[in-house]
C-alpha cells in the first residue's frame, strides 16, 4: 500500500479528515492528518475508558490534552497530565492511558512516523472484543503488555 502524501488544507473542527471517525473500544478517534512521516488524530475518551499498557517499537507518540485529565502509566510509573500538557512517549517506552477523572478527555495525539497506525484503526473500528484488538494490533507492531499481577 502506498502511503499518502500530505496535502495542504484544513481539516475542519469537529471532523475527521475525509469525514472519517472510528469507534475504538468506546473512544472516538478522528484522523486530522495522515502521511508517511506522521499521523495526527483527535480523540474523545469518555470517563472510565483507557488504552492498556503497550509499546510502539518504531514510533514516537505525543498527546496534547485539549480538555480533561489523564492518568498515565509511563515506563512503570503513574503520572497525571491535564489540559494544556504535552505528553511525550518515545518509541519503545511502555505506556498506558487512563481516564479516571469523572469527565471526558479530549486530546490531539500524533505519531511519527505513521507506519500502519491509520490502517490499524480502520481495522479495529467497532471491534468489541479487546482480545481481538490486541491480536490485530500486533500485526502493526503495537505490542500490548500483559496485565500486572
Amino acid at each position: 500500500m502506498t502511503m499518502p502524501m500530505m496535502s495542504a488544507g484544513i481539516t475542519p473542527a469537529g471532523e475527521g479528515e475525509g469525514g472519517v471517525a472510528w469507534n475504538i473500544l468506546g473512544q472516538t478517534y478522528k484522523p486530522m492528518q495522515h502521511s508517511a512521516s506522521s499521523f495526527a488524530f483527535h480523540t474523545y475518551f469518555p470517563d472510565g475508558t483507557f488504552v492498556p499498557p503497550h509499546i510502539h517499537a518504531k514510533q514516537d507518540e505525543f498527546i496534547y490534552i485539549l480538555d480533561g485529565k489523564f492518568e498515565l502509566m509511563l515506563d512503570g510509573q503513574t503520572q497525571h497530565a491535564g489540559k494544556g500538557d504535552l505528553i511525550r512517549l518515545p518509541m519503545g517506552l511502555p505506556h498506558g492511558i487512563f481516564n479516571k477523572s469523572g469527565s471526558p478527555v479530549t486530546a490531539l495525539f500524533w505519531v511519527a512516523p505513521s507506519l500502519g497506525l491509520y490502517e490499524l484503526f480502520s481495522r479495529i473500528h467497532n471491534v468489541g472484543d479487546p482480545a481481538e484488538v490486541v491480536r490485530i494490533a500486533a500485526e502493526y507492531e503495537v505490542e500490548f503488555l500483559p496485565p500486572p499481577g
